[in-house]
């Protein structure tokens, strides 16, 4: 069955929704500093989880967008101008003054190079992709090598290093290659197919990789962007994918799962309003308490990410379309109602 303008996978939404509330999670941590080492070590799981999260949707969304595209040079025009538009944002969000690192630089760069790789078929793309897995990490440690060389440049020089390959939390060359798998994988149409449980098997192999090297051989000196830790992404994600189309694909979907999935697809509608909700609350806690707290502030916590959540549910159940959603689209040619029609959802055959 086709995808039309007027329908959504619900794939996508979900992980979207999972990602962006998995943010809300690892930003809202200092304002509980005190918790057991179990919670800590999931909240550690969260955090780790929503950047390659968010960038596998970012490319499922964009090989979609292709999908229906005739015009390849307005494509590439749009979604670069997109790209712009996160660029921009995220520097203004910088000025805020939160403690959260924020990724839109980031996640503009993805678009602008990413976008144009999808015009290459399925098997080039793989190899892309296995390209850039294997000279990421390299690139990481060569350019952390240059830091002093690269600080003494131009601010514009200064940024496109951060954002590509030494970002301390968030770079391309880390990001990239879920961008690619998530177009990939909506190629494949999101389903339980050989690839879905392949991708099962190999995220507990992947995720141990990490803690083995730290906790049982005593491994230092391992940090993000490095092969281990992209490996305990990759677990991470993998493991998030497979489980959510595995519920996405059960025949007659039960109450319970849809209850769950039905917040979870607005939020991943709405995912960059909440993000920027969400800062901005996180801004006005660190001017208002000038730093992080010794003792756990439940109601910080709630404010941060209870309270976007519930504000982001209600204005995609009475409204419809995000506000920044609705800017960006307007400013990047590819409109949408502020006040959306209601939605058909579809979902993938579970065969094949």
């Amino acid at each position: 069955m086709p995808v039309t303008r007027s329908e959504r996978l619900i794939v996508p939404d979900v992980l979207r929704g999972v990602a962006i509330v998995a943010m809300l999670i690892a930003h809202a941590n200092p304002l509980l500093p005190q918790l057991p080492s179990a919670v800590r070590f999931v909240i550690g799981n969260i955090n780790d989880l929503a950047s390659p999260l968010f960038a596998l949707v970012m490319g499922m969304s964009v090989q979609l967008v292709w999908n229906s595209s005739r015009r390849v040079g307005a494509t590439v025009l749009q979604q670069t101008i997109r790209g712009i538009v996160l660029i921009t944002l995220g520097l203004w969000m910088l000025t805020w003054g939160s403690w959260v690192v924020i990724v839109l630089p980031q996640l503009g760069l993805l678009l602008i190079v990413g976008v144009p790789m999808l015009l290459l078929r399925s098997r080039a793309l793989v190899v892309v992709l296995a390209v850039v897995v294997v000279i990421g990490a390299p690139l990481n440690e060569l350019a952390r090598g240059q830091v002093l060389q690269i600080m003494t440049q131009n601010i514009l020089v200064q940024w496109l290093a951060d954002w590509t390959v030494l970002g301390h939390s968030y770079r391309l060359t880390n990001l990239l290659p879920f961008f690619l798998l998530g177009a990939l994988l909506l190629r494949g149409g999101l389903r339980r197919d050989r690839t879905m449980w392949i991708m099962l098997a190999v995220a507990p192999l992947a995720y141990v990789v990490l803690p083995v090297l730290e906790k049982g051989l005593h491994v230092a000196g391992i940090v993000s962007g490095t092969y281990p830790d992209t490996l305990h992404d990759v677990g991470l994600v993998f493991a998030t994918y497979a489980v959510i189309v595995i519920l996405t694909t059960l025949p007659g979907r039960q109450p319970v799962v849809e209850a769950i999935f039905a917040p979870l697809r607005v939020w991943g509608r709405l995912a960059l309003s909440l993000y920027l909700l969400h800062v901005w609350i996180v801004s006005l806690w660190m001017h208002g308490i000038g730093g992080y707290p010794a003792q756990n502030v439940p109601i910080g916590w709630a404010t941060i990410v209870v309270l976007p959540l519930v504000v982001a549910w209600l204005w995609g159940r009475f409204v419809g379309t995000g506000p920044v959603e609705w800017i960006m689209g307007a400013v990047s040619g590819r409109p949408k109602p502020l006040i959306a029609r209601r939605r058909t959802s579809i979902t993938v055959p579970t065969s094949g």
